[in-house]
């Protein structure tokens, strides 16, 4: 082969190479673009699930601020009550008292107006723990707060708020990762379009070739690595 032959062959390498060159840069911008935009929509996922678990945080503790101050007026209206029913007792033992021994409230009483005076959620528990006859039965629950009936239902909703806000949490937390992924990626195809781009600057073929090479084994793995990622719109 002469002089002439073997130029001719290395030129039309090279022409190869930067066509290839070319195109590499072109998929691995457009790849780069793709994988800022995806990260952005992430990092936007994440902000909003966090201001949402907040939220939801902020109205829990509403709640539970509701249910104490519920609590404690049940524990009052229950204290005074209890020495209304006491004293009434006292002086008469069938006073507030049912032909079965139960307790019927009797309005024109202290104890029967307290007794009205309970909480709708509240009574319920105070007719079960009065089931138990716990004046004559050692084994009834101490007070109605214990039994199953007692239910705050601000309670329950502070309850189911937190555990909204930790799910929200957790979505942003994932929502964090994706983006961290999507930058991961972009540096694989940000060291494509160096690889790609300094190979023209070589004068050997073999030098060019080798960061060609570089440049495709690292856009396959970038290409790989961004078709396992979750995609938001």
């Amino acid at each position: 082969m002469t002089d002439d032959d073997r130029a001719a062959t290395d030129t039309r390498h090279r022409a190869r190479l930067e066509l290839i060159a070319t195109g590499l840069i072109a998929i691995a911008t457009v790849l780069t673009a793709w994988s800022a935009f995806q990260s952005t929509k992430w990092s936007g996922v994440q902000a909003n699930a966090y201001a949402a678990a907040s939220a939801k945080r902020t109205e829990s503790a509403k709640a539970a601020n509701r249910a104490d101050t519920q609590a404690s007026i049940d524990v009052t209206l229950f204290a005074d009550w209890l020495a209304a029913l006491s004293d009434e007792l006292a002086l008469d033992p069938n006073s507030s008292m049912a032909p079965n021994g139960r307790y019927a409230p009797d309005p024109s009483e202290l104890s029967g107006v307290l007794f009205d005076r309970f909480r709708d959620e509240f009574k319920p528990a105070v007719r079960a723990w009065l089931d138990q006859d716990p004046l004559d039965n050692p084994d009834a629950d101490a007070t109605p707060f214990v039994v199953p009936e007692y239910r705050l239902a601000e309670d329950e909703r502070a309850a189911e708020l937190t555990t909204k806000a930790d799910v929200l949490s957790e979505t942003a937390r994932d929502a964090n990762q994706r983006g961290d992924n999507y930058v991961l990626t972009t540096v694989l195809f940000a060291a494509v379009l160096f690889f790609a781009g300094i190979s023209t600057k070589f004068e050997s073929i073999r030098n060019h070739a080798a960061m060609i090479v570089m440049a495709v084994v690292l856009l396959a793995v970038g290409i790989a690595i961004l078709a396992t990622y979750p995609i938001e719109i």
